[in-house]
């Protein structure tokens, strides 16, 4: 007997971790879910590369990875001060 389960499952709460990633206020858990939006669009960017998918979602991808990898450069720069230190908090 066969599976039901698709070989290219939908990966459709990506564009939700990702704004839960840049919006979060709590530095402490940030690069955590910051982690978690990364991940889930690179699933969803291999499933529409394996399954295909839309022109618009495949640039959506694009973009929400570039600006989430920015992000998250800038978040780890925000932490170390000019030396290349982390910074301490006065």
């Amino acid at each position: 007997m066969k599976s039901a389960v698709s070989p290219c499952p939908i990966v459709t709460d990506w564009k939700t971790l990702y704004r839960a990633a840049i919006l979060e206020p709590d530095k402490r858990v940030v690069r955590q879910k910051v982690l978690e939006a990364e991940f889930a669009i690179l699933s969803r960017a291999r499933e529409v590369f394996y399954c295909g998918g839309t022109s618009d979602e495949k640039e959506s991808l694009e973009d929400a990875l570039y600006l989430l990898i920015s992000y998250k450069n800038a978040c780890e720069c925000a932490d170390m001060d000019i030396t290349g230190k982390a910074a301490t908090a006065v």
